[in-house]
């Protein structure tokens, strides 16, 4: 017999979706999500009801979290798309995996795609990788997750990007510091990447979104 559980609702009730909006303009500013505490002082709630609004979230698949890890909230379905329909999916295509470790040429050979909310791509043209590697754990990016990129010649200060590097692709958070350039993992075991002065470096683009792989 199929196992029984909860439906899950469409529907977000007015705390649900000020919480879930909070929690991407922290991810879409710092590139990492918050804690339950910092979450619940942005909201001027308590944390036990934050708590209990976020299983809600999760039960209902609007967000993903680990257990046991602080910073681990992912957004799988953005507040603006409460009633998604087909019509307002874009197909972004999968150009290949790149490398969250340590860079690696990536296929330029589509492979796939990715339906994504009208929402998340609405300007700009978009392309989709799979990410391999640990290096961008601690940034929610999972190996085998699909991340979503815009494409952009110039990027910000701590902006996850898809960078060439000396004819090399590669996963980092992009840091100008006193006038140098780091690429920088999200993982305390990976060393940032230096960018010298004689080494060629351009910016393919910046990530938008990360879709989980299947299983996760």
């Amino acid at each position: 017999m199929p196992k029984r559980g909860r439906p899950q609702l469409t529907t977000l009730t007015d705390s649900q979706a000020r919480i879930l909006r909070e929690l991407e303009s922290w991810i879409l500013q710092r590139g990492i999500s918050p804690t339950v505490r910092e979450l619940a002082e942005r909201v001027e709630m308590s944390a036990p009801s934050v708590n209990e609004q976020l299983q809600r979230l999760e039960r209902n698949g609007y967000v993903k979290r680990e257990a046991f890890k602080a910073r681990s909230l992912t957004v799988l379905r953005p507040a603006e798309c409460r009633d998604v329909s087909v019509s307002r999916l874009v197909a972004v295509p999968i150009i290949g995996t790149i490398a969250a470790g340590y860079p690696v040429l990536a296929s330029e050979n589509i492979c796939g795609e990715v339906l994504m909310e009208e929402t998340v791509v609405r300007s700009g043209s978009h392309f989709a990788l799979k990410a391999s590697g640990q290096s961008m754990i601690d940034a929610g990016i999972q190996p085998d997750d699909i991340v979503i990129v815009r494409q952009q010649q110039l990027a910000e200060n701590r902006d996850i990007v898809v960078a060439l590097l000396n004819n090399e692709t590669t996963l980092k958070r992009l840091h100008y510091c006193d006038g140098a350039i780091e690429l920088r993992p999200e993982n305390p075991r990976f060393k940032p990447i230096v960018v010298g002065p004689e080494d060629d470096l351009r910016i393919l683009g910046k990530v938008v979104a990360i879709r989980r792989s299947a299983g996760k």
